[in-house]
């Protein structure tokens, strides 16, 4: 890739283009009545919402409170300005606009769009207790939909490069090396990875649950990939709750918006991620075994992921289990024949809904109960194999010049995963450290972390650069630089712990994928739905169950 970078200016908000009207989804939805809307088959038993007579609320407020737990994702961004909008949402009459507010608030409690209370101390680890309504913006967010499909089409593709990235231990080897040295987390995965080489242990059945994150840049009108998750790809199980929720409000008040619900794309992710874990489930063999979910002590996200479990034993007849990793070394054994057992137990797949960051290891114990999950024939999501192929420094490597073609045949497809990548830079490139010094705002440093938070901006990436010009440590192999995203600033209403208020917000596109494969045998590599998260222009930082972001979902223009 190459190091430059046009200055953009720092830009002041205003009000931007947030909904465009001109084109129309083509939803076999004829009706734009409220009684004939679509909603998702599994949750067609739940009640629609019917319009409710209105209470007073709080006045906005500008402050959005944190949130623990689980994984969540960064932006890196700046922003960029368009022309006056064709629809403003702080424009909405205060009464219309306190009607919404209400019937989002009563459709979240009522459909499960539901995450932890931080202000209940058992809100994490008791279901049912201390529950209130997931972040959400109050209407989704205007995105074109020829960048949407774009990134729908890329799903398979990359699905099909980590597939085949995570086979290549050599190369998983070599790329991190470097950061080994200076990272004990990444060199603890690796020495685990070496283990599995060492032991000659081969994963036949590969499970992949991924993410890839986008930006649309305004500048250069470009939809560019921030990463690609491999372990831990949340909000599956929301999500779908987010795209009804926006089609049913517009499906009430859809005329009085002039905005139509069917640009609205349904989304389906918690079932086709559900449909790929019992896929590897019935892989594996055993009707007996279950789905072991690993999860964190304290998760106030749990409903995100007991949708999926639900789905799971409701559709698909398979029992999922929760563990933390500590129990799985208490409870856990490995069978001659190979199988983990964890409580009597045998388990097909175990699905790491943890184990991404440091904190996830507090102790020895976590780290022999990966070991353990390793070793065994159960199918991992993720192997550590496939953990490593999603770490940041492999990203940067996959950007470099003849890479792809190491991996992947198809020189169409390498064209259309190179058009997406953003500049990405080692920390040994010299040319670029000087840039970065120069012009810090344009790049953004991340670490071999998961979970939102990492990521070092501004006057801090110059500082950072000084420190590793001076040279005499190794600092900069624990990092990678990327070129910071310009996306478009607009106007947006965001709800958080009831209270709503308005801003000025960028939004970032996720793409669910799931690919299963049985040695030669392809038996699922497809695009499962999307996520979108919608946060305040002037944060830099983008996690929604961090507090930064609110759930959204798409308004095809």
């Amino acid at each position: 890739m190459g190091s430059g970078c046009s200055t953009l200016s720092t830009p002041t908000p205003n009000h931007t283009l947030f909904y465009s009207l001109s084109s129309t989804l083509p939803i076999n939805n004829k009706s734009n009545s409220f009684n004939n809307l679509p909603t998702s088959p599994f949750y067609s038993h739940l009640p629609n919402l019917s319009n409710t007579s209105m209470s007073q609320f709080s006045s906005p407020s500008s402050s959005i409170l944190p949130l623990n737990s689980t994984k969540s994702d960064s932006f890196e961004t700046q922003q960029q300005i368009s022309e006056k909008p064709i629809f403003n949402p702080h424009d909405i009459n205060p009464n219309l606009l306190q009607k919404l507010v209400y019937d989002a608030l009563v459709w979240c409690s009522l459909h499960g769009l539901l995450v932890g209370d931080r202000t209940a101390k058992k809100s994490g680890t008791v279901p049912g207790v201390g529950m209130v309504h997931a972040p959400i913006s109050l209407l989704p967010a205007s995105f074109p939909e020829d960048h949407f499909k774009q990134a729908c089409e890329l799903a398979p593709i990359f699905n099909e490069l980590f597939d085949r990235v995570s086979l290549d231990a050599k190369f998983l080897q070599d790329s991190l090396s470097r950061t080994r040295k200076v990272d004990e987390f990444t060199s603890r995965l690796l020495d685990i990875h070496s283990k599995m080489i060492d032991i000659n242990k081969i994963e036949e059945i590969r499970l992949g649950l991924h993410r890839s994150d986008y930006m649309l840049d305004a500048q250069t009108k470009s939809l560019l990939q921030i990463e690609f998750n491999t372990i831990s790809s949340s909000f599956a199980g929301l999500m779908c709750l987010v795209s009804d929720l926006h089609r049913n409000l517009l499906g009430l008040y859809g005329n009085q918006l002039q905005l139509d619900f069917r640009k609205v794309p349904e989304n389906a992710s918690v079932q086709q991620f559900a449909k790929a874990l019992a896929e590897a489930w019935r892989e594996y063999n055993n009707p007996r075994a279950v789905v072991l979910v690993v999860v964190q002590a304290e998760e106030r996200n749990m409903y995100d992921q007991l949708w999926l479990s639900d789905v799971l034993r409701e559709i698909h007849g398979v029992t999922s289990i929760r563990k933390t990793l500590a129990e799985i070394d208490a409870e856990g054994k490995l069978l001659p024949d190979g199988t983990l057992a964890v409580n009597g137990e045998a388990v097909a797949v175990v699905y790491f809904r943890a184990g991404y960051s440091p904190t996830d290891y507090p102790s020895e114990l976590e780290w022999r109960a990966r070991q353990l999950i390793e070793q065994s024939c159960a199918v991992k999501c993720p192997s550590i194999a496939y953990h490593l192929a999603g770490t940041k420094k492999i990203q940067q490597e996959l950007a470099k010049p003849n890479v792809l073609e190491r991996f992947l045949d198809d020189k169409e497809d390498i064209a259309k995963l190179r058009k997406c990548f953003a500049g990405l830079w080692s920390l040994d490139d010299t040319e670029i450290i000087t840039d970065a010094i120069e012009r810090p705002e344009l790049y953004v440093m991340k670490p071999q972390r998961e979970g939102g938070g990492n990521n070092i901006y501004g006057n801090e990436v110059k500082e950072a650069m000084l420190r590793i010009q001076k040279g005499g440590s190794e600092e900069d192999a624990a990092y990678i630089l990327m070129q910071r995203i310009f996306p478009t600033v607009f106007p947006a209403l965001l709800v958080r712990e009831g209270i709503f208020h308005k801003d000025h917000a960028i939004s970032e596109l996720g793409i669910y994928g799931a690919y299963l494969r049985n040695k030669e045998n392809i038996i699922i590599n497809e695009q499962c739905g999307y996520l979108m998260r919608t946060k305040v222009s002037s944060s830099d930082e983008g996690g929604v169950a961090a507090g930064f972001a609110v759930l959204d979902s798409l308004y095809l223009s």
